[in-house]
């Protein structure tokens, strides 16, 4: 079963003080590309989430994003008692040598002053986590299955075009009789313009016509095709990612469909290449987006 690298997948994780919303999305790349957009709080686990997230959908750009709904702050600020306990000795002992009043307010005087309020992180608790990182792969599982629903779609159209390109390349055949036919007569016309009077050896004549079409004939090309044709196939049902794979028969497939364009040197044989060219491409861009 083939799959599509393009998916989305959400989850909501209700914790006791909190709501966290966890949100995927996959595009086509050729390698495995994760970013992530995590809160502090999550940070630390950001390999963790990298590791979960790459092993389970294997390739494509993906952007994995936590939204924190909480009622608390992310940080929470905390009275900074030594740096405020230092800064009431200094300022008491001004006021005494100065002589001002010990009625003098000086909390409303050292708050404002510089860290006497520390920003403290709040450490993951790791029943919370357990809650987070089910919510992860509940949404990596939905991203999951919209993938399997799009590669389903995929493969009924990709294996449409291969039929196409097989069934082109069968109406080949009755055109390669009438095409050794119209090289004879061409030649022959050609020979005829010279005027030679029919001074012309059959022998060597048969000969050479024989040279020419073998260099022309495309039965290698054809049987080279349908078997890459058939692999095609054949490789579209097997499981895991086979998208690179696929990428790679289609360039020979391509290589075989221009040798017979080349080489066919018949109108009839290069519409049908034409249309086995165009058949193709919609097959790579397909499998641009195959996992």
């Amino acid at each position: 079963m083939i799959k599509s690298m393009t998916g989305f997948g959400k989850a909501t994780c209700e914790l006791p003080s909190k709501r966290i919303i966890i949100e995927i999305k996959s595009l086509n790349s050729k390698q495995l590309d994760i970013n992530t957009r995590l809160p502090n709080l999550y940070r630390e686990k950001d390999l963790a989430i990298r590791n979960e997230t790459g092993q389970k959908l294997q390739r494509g750009k993906i952007d994995v994003t936590f939204y924190l709904e909480s009622m608390m702050p992310d940080k929470i600020s905390q009275v900074n008692e030594e740096v405020i306990s230092e800064y009431h000795d200094q300022l008491k002992h001004v006021a005494e040598k100065l002589g001002i009043s010990d009625n003098t307010d000086f909390l409303r005087i050292i708050m404002p002053l510089p860290d006497t309020l520390k920003a403290a992180q709040p450490e993951l608790d790791e029943e919370e986590w357990k809650v987070v990182q089910e919510g992860l792969n509940k949404a990596i599982e939905q991203l999951d299955d919209f993938r399997k629903q799009e590669g389903e779609s995929m493969l009924q159209d990709v294996k449409q075009h291969s039929r196409n390109i097989r069934r082109l390349l069968e109406q080949i055949t009755p055109f390669e009789k009438q095409r050794t036919e119209k090289i004879k007569v061409r030649i022959r016309e050609s020979l005829d313009e010279l005027a030679l009077n029919g001074n012309v050896d059959e022998n060597r004549f048969e000969q050479e016509l024989i040279y020419y079409i073998e260099k022309l004939d495309i039965s290698e090309e054809k049987v080279r095709l349908k078997n890459h044709i058939d692999y095609f196939e054949e490789t579209l049902e097997e499981e895991g990612p086979v998208g690179k794979k696929l990428g790679f028969i289609s360039q020979e497939m391509g290589r075989e469909i221009n040798t017979l364009g080349s080489k066919a040197s018949d109108s009839d044989i290069q519409r049908l290449v034409v249309n086995m060219k165009d058949d193709l491409e919609k097959i790579k861009e397909q499998i641009l987006n195959i996992l």
